[in-house]
Formats: C-alpha cells, sequence, structure tokens
C-alpha cells in the first residue's frame, strides 16, 4: 500500500509540474476583443501570398499591419534586415513606458508556400490578427509597464530555426535589456480532435476546444502567469516541459530570455495545416476574441 501511495504521489507531483495547475486570475480588462475585427484581419491577410520568396508580397502584409499599428496610440517602428539577399520587415507596436522589464508579443506573418502559396489563415493570419486587435485593445488601457507587439517576417522555410528568423533578429537587437515573449502560433481552430501523442492524450483535453500556454522548464513562473491571467477569459492548458523547437520562441530561448508559445496546437488539431485549406471561414472567431481577451488580461496583471 505505501508502495501504490508513494508511487500516486510522485504521478500527481509529475503531472502538476507538466500541467501547472492555477486558479484563474479574477483580474479582467474592461476591454474585449472583436471577432468582427480579428475575421476582417484574418480575410485581408490571407488575400495577401506572404512567401519569403516572394518580398514585395511580405512588404504589403507588413505595410497592412504597419499602418493598422499606427492606427492606434502604439509607438510604431519598422526593423529591417537581411536575409539570403533579400530585405524584410518586422514592425514593432510599443505600448507603456520605454524602460523597465520588456514584455513581447509576438506573431509570425510569412506563410508557408511550398509549393506555392497557401492561405494560411491559422497558420499564422491568425496570430498576427490577435495582434492587431491587442493593439486597438491596449490603447483604451492603462499600460503602466512596458509592451511590444512584434510581427515576424521569415519564420516558415527556409528560414525556420536559423538567425535569419524575423524574431531572431528581434531577440538580438534587444541587446541586455529583460524581456520576456509571448509567441502567438495558431490561434482559431477549435474543432476536432486534440489529437496529442502519447501519454498527452491521458493529461489534456481529447476535444480540441482549449488554447495551451507551453514552456520549458525554465519557463514555469512564465508559463504559470499566462495560464493565470488568460484562465480569467477562455479555457486554457498549460505544458511545461523540455524545450521544443516549434516557432518563434525558440529565438528568445536561445537569446537567454523567458518565452512560451501560445497555440491552438497546430497540426495536432487542425487538419488543414500547411495545406491549402487552410482559410479563414475555418476558424472560429468567437474563440479567438476569448484568446484574445485572454492575453489582455495575462499582459495587464
Amino acid at each position: 500500500m505505501r508502495v501504490l501511495l508513494a508511487v500516486a504521489a510522485i504521478l500527481i507531483v509529475a503531472v502538476a509540474a507538466v500541467r501547472q495547475p492555477t486558479l484563474p486570475s479574477r483580474y479582467v480588462a474592461h476591454s474585449h476583443a472583436s471577432a468582427t475585427r480579428l475575421q476582417h484581419d484574418v480575410v485581408t491577410l490571407t488575400s495577401i501570398p506572404r512567401c519569403a520568396d516572394d518580398p514585395a508580397s511580405l512588404d504589403r502584409a507588413a505595410s497592412t499591419i504597419e499602418r493598422e499599428f499606427r492606427n492606434t496610440s502604439a509607438r510604431v517602428v519598422v526593423q529591417t534586415y537581411a536575409a539570403r539577399r533579400h530585405v524584410y520587415r518586422n514592425v514593432i507596436a510599443s505600448f507603456g513606458p520605454e524602460s523597465g522589464e520588456l514584455t513581447i508579443v509576438g506573431a509570425h506573418d510569412d506563410a508557408f508556400c511550398e509549393p506555392h502559396a497557401l492561405p494560411g489563415a491559422d497558420d499564422n493570419a491568425s496570430g498576427v490578427a490577435g495582434l492587431l486587435e491587442l493593439a486597438r485593445l491596449l490603447a483604451h488601457e492603462r499600460v503602466t509597464r512596458p509592451i511590444a507587439l512584434v510581427a515576424y517576417s521569415t519564420e516558415e522555410p527556409p528560414f525556420v530555426g536559423t538567425e535569419e528568423m524575423g524574431s531572431a533578429i528581434h531577440a538580438h537587437s534587444l541587446g541586455a535589456r529583460p524581456a520576456r515573449a509571448l509567441i502567438l502560433e495558431m490561434i482559431g481552430c477549435f474543432t476536432g480532435d486534440a489529437s496529442l501523442p502519447g501519454l498527452f492524450k491521458f493529461l489534456y483535453p481529447r476535444r480540441g476546444d482549449f488554447i495551451a500556454v507551453a514552456g520549458r522548464w525554465q519557463d514555469v513562473m512564465l508559463t504559470r502567469e499566462v495560464k493565470r491571467g488568460m484562465s480569467a477569459a477562455t479555457r486554457v492548458v498549460s505544458f511545461t516541459g523540455p524545450a521544443f523547437d516549434a516557432s518563434d520562441h525558440r529565438s528568445y530561448w536561445l537569446a537567454g530570455r523567458e518565452a512560451v508559445m501560445i497555440t491552438d496546437t497546430a497540426y495536432l488539431r487542425n487538419p488543414r495545416y500547411h495545406t491549402a485549406r487552410d482559410t479563414p471561414e475555418t476558424l472560429d472567431y468567437t474563440r479567438m476574441a476569448s484568446v484574445v481577451d485572454g492575453v489582455l488580461n495575462a499582459l495587464m496583471l
């Protein structure tokens, strides 16, 4: 019996370490995201090819994002950089004071384009639409800590996992400034099964109706903080474990920063991932709005 109790205790501790249970925050921001605006932004972005081998199309996307950022109270900067003999742009919207620890919310604006241009509605027009809506919401909040919303170019192949990712350029540009990052990577699919591998299917919901906050062991406090803030607005689970190289959070890890990914679990849930079927009408904009509300809550804690 003692052995069974010991094993049960170890399992409970292990599950708690991975899932990071926490009570939801009581704070709820007074601003609320618009599902209609999110849908409009996804449709707009998916009308642009956003392919890395066509820098002009990515410039069009960056210009659209810059225009929307400038329509708010944000301080907007365009960060240009060279990658594989082309010039690309990150677009940065800053809120709050200019000094102190910076919280970054980022999303890549390029799309997977092999063998040809794909719409990339969930991957990752959804994340960029979330950034644009956050900018509109933050314009009406009293922001007391530095926040930067960053739309990155060059996340998809052939740049993924290299120092030529837009997020890597931004991470290195921070120098010694204290910073942490929240990466929006596919936040619009809430249908079907989660299809999680191995033991994870026993630790997390089977239905794909949640958003996940994922980080390394080193990001445990940030993971808990973000989950706590988001729980007031949406159904959210969290994962804490070994490092995983899936998106722009990796760039901040390599630069010595804490970072988490906020995701609908991508290809584990969305069968349209990296296909021509990843189109705007397949996304759930009402749930997307609740995710954006959750991120805003986490930022304003």
